[in-house]
């Protein structure tokens, strides 16, 4: 398959730390690209299964810009058919606290219930593990399963590491957890929704830490406030 030419640059040619980031990210997709690689490396069809709204083409140059840009590494398999991950380097990895403080401005200032034609893909919360969760306090895996949340309509199973030093999260089940939740979309989305409750989740094993990750992940640190906040602030 042809190599499609990456994205000619608009560089915002201002010599000054923010000007020079945004050279590298400021794009439509590419914060997203990390955020959904955060769990571990994806193929092409991975990545386009979780990037709603994104051409083939638009991916496809994208990751050659990020590649040519040092944000991501390429892993081509002898495979039939051919297989190629995509992996972030240290430098894109290193924007996961920028994602975090965006996502936590997004709680603020944004957030609601699912608009009309929005898809709901809880995993995109969860990659967001590594930054939103950097110093937790606990310790513990914390295995999450979406009962319908691949497109297919299958579980999706995430374990999310916790330590004192920091977080991470992997898309598997876990071997020993310390704690499992698991409902279907619904129930997370009520879970992490403006005033959300966790009523509609299932709980087992330690309640504190899986209280503890909900609470941290979907709201507590947030400072959520709603619509009308927002309109007089």
């Amino acid at each position: 398959m042809p190599q499609v030419p990456p994205p000619k640059r608009h560089p915002y040619d201002q010599w000054s730390p923010d000007a020079r980031a945004l050279d590298l990210v400021g794009d439509k997709w590419t914060l997203l690209i990390v955020r959904d690689l955060a769990a571990g490396p994806r193929r092409f069809v991975e990545l386009q299964r979780v990037l709603p709204g994104i051409s083939t083409e638009q991916l496809r140059s994208r990751l050659n810009r990020m590649v040519a840009d040092g944000m991501l590494t390429r892993k081509r398999y002898r495979e039939v058919p051919p297989r190629v991950d995509y992996e972030l380097t240290p430098r894109a990895r290193d924007l996961m606290p920028v994602l975090a403080e965006l996502a936590l401005w997004g709680y603020r200032w944004a957030w609601s219930m699912p608009r009309a034609g929005e898809r709901v893909d809880m995993g995109a919360i969860f990659r967001l593990v590594p930054g939103l969760l950097r110093a937790t306090g606990r310790r513990g895996e914390v295995e999450c399963t979406i009962t319908n949340g691949h497109r297919e309509g299958g579980p999706l199973t995430l374990t999310v590491k916790l330590s004192e030093r920091g977080s991470d999260v992997v898309e598997q089940a876990s071997d020993a957890p310390a704690a499992r939740i698991t409902g279907d979309t619904r129930a997370w989305v009520s879970a992490f929704a403006p005033g959300g409750h966790m009523g509609g989740l299932t709980i087992s094993g330690d309640n504190a830490i899986a209280e503890h990750l909900i609470e941290q992940l979907g709201r507590a640190e947030s400072g959520a406030v709603d619509a009308s906040d927002r309109a007089v602030a």
